[in-house]
């Protein structure tokens, strides 16, 4: 029975949980009834609201529109308002601003310009809104005056606070370039800051709202104006104040200046050096002054001009420098280069046309066979090439006329001192030999002592000299190897060891046909001794000058030991020379002299013999003393020299006559014939040279 017993367990385990399901199932069925209970209340809640917010909804959305409505008229309203101000403020422009526009902009410039500007924009409304209103003609009327006035304050400005530049603040701003110790770099202040604002100003507004150059015409005029007279004041300046010496110091950089770019003074023919007697050598051009009269100061004028001229080159470069800074300022960057280009046409030109004077000057003089002229072209020249790339840098960006301006004088330049140049040479070659022209005591010749000292004056200039000279056909000319690598297409890109080959070889041209036509000279003499002491002395001179400068390295870079050769030729003159006391020597040494034994009596015709020997000698050293005694050799060394050489040579012979015939009795008058004792006949040749003996 116990399977029944679980049977009736298990049975009331499930009666139980089937009525507690049903007690659950009646509370959900309770619950969802509540619950539909309440949604139909809340629906019932939310379809009221909905009811009276479209209620409200239809309200009030007619009045947020009436209001919005409002709200536009009444912006519309204010801003018809603001724009009838405005409207009407353009009406009131010209009679507000007449006032300050017929009294100008002086003195309150930014006050004008606010005017203008207030002016511009009335023209400009009635131009687009009312062009028949009589009011715009009224407002163009005061915007033309003011522009008018505008552009007149400019020109007042600029023409009352532009002054040129003083001449010694001009030439302490050149001073800056060759002062070691000047670290800052010296500037100008054209116009005081204030006046540059105020042009500044000026010339920003007639540029955007003026729509006017014209003042940029204005603007070129004055500052050329200035530039040039900036130029001539220290022209003048130079002209009252320049020393003899042509150099000039600024107050301010006495003290500190190292150099000035004035060339060195050109050195004028004078006496030969190492004459003891006063030796006067002409000038090249002293011919053509010797019929005219020598001009009073005529050279120390042109070095003065010279020097003037160099220092205006470097002054012109240093102001124009300066006026383009101060024009980048004040003319707009699109109209610069056209600007600065007309204001330095002025200066420019003035400065080319009197380079070009001083070329016309040396031209005619060089006509004349003044070839020292030229001279004066060397230290223009070299100036102007080392300026040349600050020329170019300054110019650039100018018209290609202006830029060429310099180029065309440096090459009119060269071209003149090429010309002189091989003229020169030809003229030392041709130049004539007339007897009236000729030293009569054989000294120095003038031609010799000018030929040394135009070649002298080529040291201080030997780049310049070599680019003249390398304008000409060099190979025709000098026959000088050109190696393709040193020459280029001008005469600047030669190195500096064929410049000096070059150099080297004319100066050599120029020794070579002075030699030549020194031997040429020494003919007129009638004398061949004298002769022979003219050329002595030329060529004792030559190579001494040469000794003494740097022009004996310049001839050793063609001519191998050019001193030997001048030693040759004087060695060959000395004996030349000396043939012509063989009158004296030769009756004492020559043979047949008598032959005698102490005690013993001498023949007639022995007698006579002694008796013309004595004679001879007595006449030739007379007539040599007398004769050479007047004839000069300047130098000291080589007068002792010669003047020992005779001694040795005629005292010898002399003294070994007289000792052999002093005790001979072969004449009863024996001061007739023994008229000189061989310290007498040495002192009588001590005073041979000697003017003054």
């Amino acid at each position: 029975m116990i399977p029944s017993e679980d049977a009736a367990v298990r049975k009331r385990d499930i009666e139980d949980r089937l009525r507690q399901e049903q007690e659950t199932l009646s509370f959900i069925r309770e619950s969802l009834e509540k619950s539909d209970q309440l949604t139909k209340n809340m629906v019932s809640i939310l379809s009221s609201f909905e009811s009276r917010l479209m209620q409200l909804e239809n309200s009030i959305i007619p009045v947020h529109k009436q209001t919005e409505n409002l709200q536009r008229l009444q912006d519309n309203v204010d801003k018809t308002l603001s724009c009838l101000d405005h409207v009407i403020s353009y009406y009131h422009v010209a009679k507000d601003t007449e006032k300050i526009i017929k009294e100008g902009p002086a003195g309150r410039l930014e006050e004008y310009l606010s005017c203008m500007a207030k002016i511009q924009k009335a023209v400009e409304y009635f131009q687009d809104n009312n062009p028949d209103s009589p009011e715009l003609n009224r407002v163009k009327f005061l915007f033309e005056k003011g522009k008018e006035s505008l552009e007149s304050e400019f020109r007042n400005l600029l023409t009352r606070n532009s002054k040129p530049v003083p001449s010694v603040v001009i030439l302490d701003l050149i001073a800056g370039d060759d002062d070691i110790e000047t670290t800052d770099e010296m500037t100008l202040e054209h116009l005081p800051e204030n006046i540059l604002q105020d042009l500044i100003c000026i010339s920003g507004w007639l540029v955007e709202y003026g729509r006017n150059l014209d003042f940029m015409n204005v603007y070129y005029q004055i500052r050329s104006n200035q530039l040039d007279r900036s130029i001539r004041g220290l022209k003048e300046h130079f002209r009252k104040n320049s020393s003899s010496s042509g150099i000039l110091y600024s107050p301010a950089m006495q003290n500190k200046r190292k150099d000035t770019p004035s060339k060195k003074a050109i050195k004028r023919p004078g006496p030969c050096p190492g004459h003891d007697h006063e030796l006067r050598v002409k000038h090249l051009s002293e011919p053509l002054s010797d019929k005219h009269g020598p001009p009073a100061g005529k050279e120390d004028i042109m070095d003065s001009e010279i020097d003037s001229y160099i220092h205006c080159i470097s002054a012109f470069v240093k102001l124009v420098q300066s006026e383009y800074q101060l024009l980048t300022d004040i003319i707009p960057e699109h109209h610069q280069k056209r600007t600065f280009d007309s204001l330095i046409q002025e200066a420019l030109d003035s400065l080319m046309v009197e380079g070009e004077n001083i070329v016309s000057t040396a031209r005619r003089a060089i006509m004349r066979h003044d070839y020292s002229a030229v001279l004066t072209i060397f230290p223009i020249l070299k100036h102007l090439k080392l300026m040349k790339q600050e020329f170019d840098q300054v110019l650039q960006g100018t018209a290609a006329s202006t830029k060429n301006k310099l180029p065309v004088l440096i090459t009119s330049m060269e071209t003149t001192g090429a010309k002189a140049l091989e003229e020169f040479a030809d003229s030392i070659k041709n130049d004539p030999d007339k007897e009236y022209n000729m030293p009569k005591d054989g000294t120095v010749h003038e031609l010799t002592s000018n030929a040394i000292l135009f070649l002298q004056q080529l040291l201080d200039f030997q780049e310049t000299a070599s680019a003249m000279l390398a304008s000409q056909v060099l190979g025709d000319t000098y026959h000088i190897p050109l190696d393709p690598r040193e020459i280029g297409t001008s005469s600047s890109s030669y190195n500096s060891e064929f410049n000096r080959r070059l150099l080297s070889n004319y100066i050599c041209k120029i020794l070579g046909n002075l030699q030549l036509n020194l031997h040429s000279k020494a003919k007129v003499y009638e004398d061949a001794a004298l002769g022979a002491v003219f050329l002595l002395n030329n060529f004792n001179y030559i190579l001494k000058s040469l000794e003494k400068s740097e022009l004996i390295q310049l001839v050793a870079v063609s001519q191998k030991h050019p001193d030997k050769a001048y030693r040759s030729h004087i060695e060959e003159q000395l004996q030349t020379y000396q043939r012509s006391w063989l009158k004296v020597t030769t009756p004492l040494t020559e043979g047949n002299l008598p032959a005698f034994q102490p005690g013993t009596k001498l023949k007639d015709k022995e007698r006579q013999a002694i008796k013309d020997r004595f004679k001879a000698f007595n006449d030739g050293l007379e007539e040599l003393c007398k004769i050479q005694k007047s004839w000069a050799i300047p130098d000291k060394e080589q007068r002792d020299t010669i003047r020992r050489a005779q001694k040795d040579n005629v005292t010898v012979a002399y003294r070994v006559f007289w000792q052999r015939y002093s005790n001979v009795p072969f004449t009863k008058n024996v001061e007739k014939y023994m008229k000189y004792k061989v310290e007498q006949v040495e002192e009588m040749i001590e005073k041979l040279f000697d003017t003054s003996a």
